[in-house]
């Protein structure tokens, strides 16, 4: 029997909907392929090919570029007198010195120390931080096709083209890369609007290293923008919490050795690792009113921001103190962009205003450098100087040992991205832009 006229069936070898859909994108792709390397609706896309170039690249890098060892075996003999019962911090240390990180940093090295065979296993280790870049990339892929500010041809600047990253993650095996993959898991829950489980993860970043509390002024602001201070205290007090429950075998143990350790705002730098103030005197740089100074600048610049830049309602800034219903003018609810720029420009001053940075922390700002640099409108600073900034940028951080053209041209690129943020943002990111937990539709119009 003839099937019936509109009956469904479909010819043998026809395609379900599902393969339709792809073949219509990539058609579509296609036909606008002068446009994918341009417009940000294409990220998704992009970010595809260069996360499986990056397989191909950091399989290279490991069995093509010999490892070298600059902290992993101090990582391992720190968290191996955990092993054999030591839990005072100040009796913790390694072949660099005295163990200086939180408790979470412990539980995860101590976690690589039995996966690597009490850290012997170096090529396995190298894998595990290959995945953990490739986790990274899509983290930080997924935030970017969020706010859709930066056109995709430059993430091949901030995946492929970089070598001191790909070092620092596979070579040389930094704790610094698990912290920031872990905060950029935050960034992401924060812009579904998932606070509580975002503060969480935040804090475990901390845990892991402090530098993450850079971001601490820009999540502040946004936790009192969305909730008041009667919503930000519990979430403060989550953030707390669990630093005490990681904290707690050591803390019981000897509760000032851990802090003083752990939370060492004071520490030392050693002027011949540094990057970034090359062309100071030693003297100058180990000194104290250079450090208050330093410290002066990042609370300024902090302010400024905070009351010109992140701050865009009607009422002051402490009517961000009020429950937001009790608030004369309602917030609006935040966008994607209004997240992302205040957690990267508050992490981005305090990079800036740094007492040294050493070349793995390179990995602290480096995958936030695209946005702060496309955030704002072309005419305020051209594509082609975004990026020769970002090209100096990577030359400064892989000069070594550094020189006084690095470190001064360093600064004057720090000093450009913070004067196109601060007179490229006069006005709001984006005035009629949607919640940060909304799904946008794809647009074919200019975002600049």
């Amino acid at each position: 029997m003839a099937p019936a006229p509109g009956s469904g069936l479909r010819r043998k070898g026809a395609a379900g909907p599902g393969s339709g859909s792809l073949r219509q994108a990539l058609r579509r792709a296609w036909q606008e392929k002068h446009r994918v390397l341009v417009a940000p609706q294409y990220t998704g896309l992009v970010a595809a090919w260069l996360c499986l170039a990056e397989v191909g690249v950091t399989h290279w890098v490991i069995h093509g570029v010999a490892y070298t060892e600059i902290d992993w075996k101090a990582y391992m003999d720190e968290v191996e007198g955990v092993v054999n019962g030591t839990f005072d911090y100040t009796q913790l240390k390694g072949d660099t010195g005295p163990l200086v990180y939180p408790a979470g940093f412990v539980y995860i090295f101590l976690g690589l120390y039995y996966i690597t065979s009490r850290g012997t296993n170096i090529r396995l280790a190298q894998y595990l931080f290959a995945a953990l870049y490739l986790v990274t990339l899509l983290l930080v892929f997924r935030i970017y096709s969020r706010t859709r500010k930066v056109p995709p041809y430059v993430f091949f600047f901030m995946c492929c083209a970089s070598y001191r990253i790909h070092s620092i993650y596979i070579l040389r095996l930094f704790n610094d890369p698990v912290a920031m993959a872990i905060l950029f898991l935050a960034v992401n829950l924060f812009l579904e609007e998932r606070w509580s489980w975002g503060c969480c993860f935040f804090s475990l970043a901390v845990s892991v290293k402090m530098n993450v509390l850079l971001f601490a002024p820009g999540l502040l602001f946004l936790l009192l923008w969305r909730f008041g201070l009667p919503g930000t205290i519990p979430k403060l007090s989550l953030c707390a919490l669990l630093q005490v429950v990681l904290g707690l075998p050591f803390l019981l143990e000897n509760p000032a050795g851990y802090v003083t350790r752990s939370f060492d705002l004071g520490r030392q730098f050693l002027f011949k690792w540094t990057v970034n103030w090359r062309f100071l005197p030693e003297e100058v740089f180990q000194h104290r009113a250079f450090h208050l100074a330093l410290l002066a600048a990042h609370l300024g610049a902090l302010g400024l921001f905070a009351l010109h830049r992140w701050h865009r309602s009607e009422g002051s800034l402490l009517s961000l103190l009020k429950d937001p219903a009790e608030r004369k003018s309602p917030p609006q609810p935040l966008t994607a962009n209004q997240v992302v720029f205040i957690l990267f420009t508050s992490n981005f001053i305090g990079v800036c205003c740094s007492r040294s940075l050493h070349y793995q922390f390179y990995v602290w700002y480096f995958h936030t450098l695209p946005y702060l640099l496309w955030c704002t409108p072309a005419g305020k600073l051209s594509h082609l100087l975004r990026v020769l900034i970002l090209g100096l940028i990577e030359l400064s951080w892989n000069t070594y040992p550094s020189t006084l053209f690095s470190s001064a041209s360093l600064h004057a690129c720090h000093g450009l991205i913070l004067l196109q943020l601060w007179y490229g943002t006069t006005a709001p990111l984006e005035p009629q832009g949607p919640p940060a937990a909304q799904k946008t539709t794809p647009s074919l119009e200019k975002t600049e």
